[in-house]
């Protein structure tokens, strides 16, 4: 599932740029198993609101200052990417209106 991206990754850590397929199974189970348990995990803490939200992944990882302090990094640049797109997409459309 994730094994080609799971590579390159691995090499970009110092692995071997064609690390041993059974190295990166391991490393594929072992991330699909935690991402699993992160979401129950959340899913746990959201049932309260009966709404899964980011922020309840944040809390999860909050004592894990490296992992929080990238995940908001993240979301922050994703922020930013969507509203250079509605701006680009804005100025299209001003372009198409004065054709």
């Amino acid at each position: 599932m994730f094994q080609k991206d799971l590579q390159h990754m691995m090499y970009g850590f110092g692995d071997d740029q064609n690390p041993l397929p059974e190295t990166v199974a391991l490393v594929e189970d072992i991330v699909v198993e935690y991402v699993t348990d992160l979401v129950y995990k959340a899913q746990d803490t959201a049932s309260k609101r009966g709404k899964l939200l980011t922020e309840d992944f944040l809390f999860l990882i909050r004592k894990d200052v490296p992992k929080l302090n990238r995940c908001t990094e993240l979301l922050s640049m994703n922020e930013e990417l969507k509203q250079a797109r509605k701006a680009f997409e804005v100025d299209e459309e001003k372009l198409a209106t004065i054709d």
